[in-house]
């Protein structure tokens, strides 16, 4: 694993309520990547959901939004959480013209911290559920198959073909769990798992997933790690993971890698 104490995960906190956009931390993706790891094997993006932005007008009155934030999965860098979420807060006691003004701002900042383009998108509170609203894509859920395991630590030798029958499917699991390689504080995700190709045998999906359950990464690189693993031992035509991990500290990051589409869906998951 690699070593992350040069970030402010686990320092003291000082919280400024005043724009600062050196707040941002940024992490080079070749860093907490594995050597395994082939990026030009998928596309995809990383979409944060922010639900604790705040502001003040030109008239001094506090406004509030949610935001999402979409990095593309070629950008030089990630953000720490934590770095983001005292970014955000910095934005508190700020004066703003505007919900434009202020992603704008926003965008221009992670733009040039993680190397790439940020789209930035601002929503009304009263607007945010009609846009993703909660909702369960069409998936088999693997969740109550009666498998045993003894197994906490990822081992991609659970994924194994099934009866070689075609398949075009998602699969999904609200079992997932890591944990921050910094902390170790749990991080809790349902996780899709779409393809096409010789259909994967879902016992041995199931266990790989529970697996995860003590590995400590970047949500980022665990949905790699699946990603990886599952193109290597099945070979499936297409494949697409998207993790939508719960939110802590008002913010939730959800990773997508995909063979065939640079999106994901929109939706928002129970939990969140």
């Amino acid at each position: 694993m690699a070593d992350y104490s040069d970030t402010e995960l686990g320092r003291e906190t000082s919280y400024s309520d005043q724009y600062d956009a050196s707040l941002l931390d940024p992490i080079p993706r070749t860093k907490a990547r594995e050597e395994s790891t082939d990026a030009a094997a998928f596309i995809g993006v990383d979409l944060w959901t922010a639900f604790e932005i705040s502001w003040l007008n030109n008239d001094g009155l506090p406004q509030v939004a949610i935001g999402e934030f979409i990095f593309p999965c070629t950008s030089n860098a990630i953000i720490e959480s934590k770095s983001f979420k005292l970014y955000l807060n910095s934005f508190n006691q700020s004066h703003f013209p505007s919900m434009e003004a202020l992603s704008e701002i926003m965008r221009a900042d992670l733009s040039a911290a993680s190397g790439s383009t940020v789209d930035v998108i601002l929503y009304q509170i009263g607007e945010y559920n009609g846009f993703k609203p909660i909702s369960e894509p069409d998936a088999i859920c693997l969740d109550q198959r009666p498998v045993a395991t003894d197994t906490y630590e990822p081992d991609a030798s659970f994924l194994q073909l099934g009866n070689q029958v075609e398949a075009d499917e998602t699969l999904c699991s609200h079992l997932l769990r890591t944990n921050c390689p910094v902390t170790d504080q749990p991080d809790w995700a349902s996780v899709y798992i779409t393809y096409k190709g010789a259909q994967i045998d879902r016992d041995g999906l199931l266990k790989y997933l529970v697996s995860f359950r003590q590995h400590q990464d970047f949500h980022e690189q665990c949905v790699e790690k699946i990603f990886s693993d599952i193109m290597a031992r099945c070979q499936p035509s297409e494949l697409s993971v998207y993790a939508r991990y719960m939110r802590r500290g008002g913010l939730d990051i959800n990773p997508y890698r995909s063979t065939v589409y640079k999106m994901p869906p929109a939706y928002r998951q129970v939990r969140q």
